[in-house]
């Protein structure tokens, strides 16, 4: 007797893993996390942002300073260090770009999984080109975001360029390049701000649309 219940609670254990494997709750649960993980990119977004636009308010400040030979090297060191703030919001962003990145890549696989479970082979065969159309898709927008991640990080070095060559132009008394460089940078802000939310808005559309759609 002892046998038979050990047997069954074996049995009882097997098919609980192997509907687990299969069950629609696991897709909730992941697309719940896909979409807490938009929302937190685009908290880290903007935190970015934010700091990028407080670096070249810092950065103008002190070429105004500089310009009327107000040459501290205290003003140097804080706007030095506000740029490099921006460096470690950059990194928090692509580590978000990378969370945001395996989560789709998760939520995506499980839809697939629970879609080739299906018995119906005309349902399958429809869901399974719905799902590789927006993965896709999806993995064009964050190809683009990974650029867009990588020309941020490109602006925050030409801008410590800048402050080290803004204390050299002020002994010179000669700002006409430094001119031209931060109209450089602050013209690709706005620029690289638009395609980073790019991503957000997709991700958001994904998740409220097609996700939605495909995991009913």
């Amino acid at each position: 007797m002892n046998r038979k219940i050990i047997a069954l609670l074996v049995l009882s254990l097997v098919f609980t893993s192997c509907w687990k494997d299969k069950s629609p709750e696991d897709l909730i649960r992941l697309k719940d996390k896909f979409k807490s993980q938009v929302s937190s990119f685009e908290k880290k977004k903007e935190n970015a942002n934010k700091n990028v636009n407080k670096g070249l308010s810092s950065l103008n400040a002190l070429k105004e300073a500089l310009e009327d030979t107000k040459n501290e090297d205290k003003e140097f060191a804080k706007v030095y260090g506000d740029w490099e703030k921006v460096n470690k919001r950059v990194e928090n962003l692509n580590k978000e770009y990378e969370d945001l990145k395996e989560k789709a890549t998760n939520l995506f696989t499980a839809m697939e999984t629970q879609t080739a479970s299906l018995s119906d082979e005309a349902t399958k065969k429809t869901l399974l080109s719905a799902i590789e159309k927006a993965r896709t898709k999806y993995n064009g927008t964050l190809a683009n975001t990974s650029k867009a991640i990588d020309k941020l990080r490109l602006l925050h070095g030409d801008a410590v360029e800048v402050v080290k060559a803004l204390e050299v132009a002020a002994a010179l008394n000669s700002f006409d390049d430094i001119n031209d460089q931060m109209k450089s940078i602050e013209g690709r802000v706005d620029g690289i701000m638009s395609e980073l939310n790019v991503a957000v808005v997709e991700s958001k559309k994904l998740y409220e649309k097609k996700i939605s759609e495909l995991g009913e």
